[in-house]
């Protein structure tokens, strides 16, 4: 019987690309590269690139470790060694010791000749981003959800992050303020930096009323009113959403100058009158049928010459990309709907609603955002 886990017997290839992946799979080809003058940087790189796939989950762990032992905050005022740092850690000495080794080995931390160890420029920088403590805290269910990525691949994971957003199945799915609350709270929390890299790639010369479907509590917008003080702006988002967007807006004093209008894009007519819609951080939360709907609606709603602002972290299509292709890609996966699709796929969607002239604009950082912008055929086009 053969294991079903293990690969068929392959039927070689007389290519000379199959004997040359051949070739380089030989433990003994492996060792002479190592030696061989011409060859041996190029086999020290592949093996130290290669061995970085391996310890991946380990780093994350250890990063995890961090964050919740709020080491880098700790670090804030000044290089602190084990001794301190275990005891208010509640963690052994000896253990934390190795803890911050690796996060100086990460590069978040910087080892003193003392032996006390301080914050490292990329540690400052990751305190401040906004939403990515809470985002590596949130991992958790992800890596749940990946403890056995084969299963995954087969549609038998566990289901926690489609547990933890209930939304992408529809409004039924998010009834719980609760639950609402916690996963509105993330995204806004992780929405600045979106916002700020849509903003700069997008230009809304021409626009005098946009709306920005799924908006969430309103973060996206806040950025617009700040950049764009004249635009009107219209937020649609799951009735349960609304109080927290409400409570945004009159805290940054929009109230006058956003209007909020509660909804299901799965269900309820988009509100009608804005020449502009965004779409950010929908699209890939959603099965294709899903995205073909709302395209269609927003197609159906905005008036000739309405513009389509489509922002999301994206796959690389022909060209694969590490955080839409991996990162982004598994994670809509574990959450059971949705995929990363690629600016051009998203281009091609967006032709099939009806939508033109789509452009597909260059990401400032791929890890954050992608953007893809499209017209209504019209007077303007």
């Amino acid at each position: 019987m053969v294991d079903a886990a293990q690969p068929a017997p392959a039927t070689r290839s007389k290519g000379w690309r199959s004997w040359w992946h051949r070739r380089i799979a030989s433990p003994r080809f492996q060792d002479w590269a190592a030696g061989f003058p011409l060859t041996r940087g190029l086999a020290r790189r592949d093996g130290a690139e290669i061995f970085d796939l391996v310890q991946g989950f380990v780093i994350s762990q250890a990063l995890m470790a961090l964050v919740e032992l709020w080491v880098l905050h700790r670090l804030m005022d000044g290089p602190q060694g084990a001794a301190t740092l275990g005891p208010l850690c509640s963690v052994p000495v000896d253990r934390m010791e190795i803890l911050l080794q690796a996060g100086a080995a990460m590069g978040l931390l910087q080892r003193r000749r003392d032996g006390r160890f301080g914050l490292a420029r990329k540690g400052a920088a990751l305190l401040g981003v906004p939403g990515l403590e809470p985002m590596i805290r949130h991992h958790k269910a992800f890596y749940r959800d990946l403890e056995d990525p084969v299963a995954l691949l087969r549609g038998q994971g566990r289901g926690e992050l489609a547990a933890f957003w209930p939304y992408v199945f529809g409004a039924g799915g998010a009834t719980d303020p609760e639950v609402t609350a916690t996963y509105s709270d993330l995204m806004a929390q992780s929405q600045h930096l979106v916002a700020q890299d849509t903003l700069r790639q997008v230009n809304l010369s021409g626009v005098t009323r946009l709306l920005d479907v799924g908006g969430g509590t309103g973060a996206f917008l806040s950025a617009v009113a700040r950049a764009h003080p004249k635009l009107e702006l219209h937020l649609f988002d799951l009735p349960l959403v609304r109080d927290g967007a409400l409570a945004r807006f009159d805290k940054e004093d929009l109230t006058g100058r956003v209007t909020v209008h509660g909804g299901s894009f799965r269900d309820d007519p988009l509100p009608a009158g804005a020449d502009a819609i965004s779409l950010i951080r929908v699209l890939y939360d959603h099965t294709d049928d899903t995205v073909r709907a709302l395209l269609a609606k927003v197609f159906a709603t905005l008036p000739p010459g309405g513009r389509l602002i489509v922002s999301e972290p994206m796959g690389g299509g022909h060209k694969p990309e590490r955080a839409g292709d991996v990162y982004f890609a598994f994670y809509t996966m574990a959450m059971g709907t949705g995929r990363a699709r690629s600016a051009r796929r998203i281009a091609e969607l967006a032709a099939e609603a009806g939508f033109v002239q789509a452009e597909i604009l260059r990401p400032a950082r791929p890890y954050v955002t992608s953007v893809v912008t499209a017209q209504k055929p019209g007077a303007s086009t």
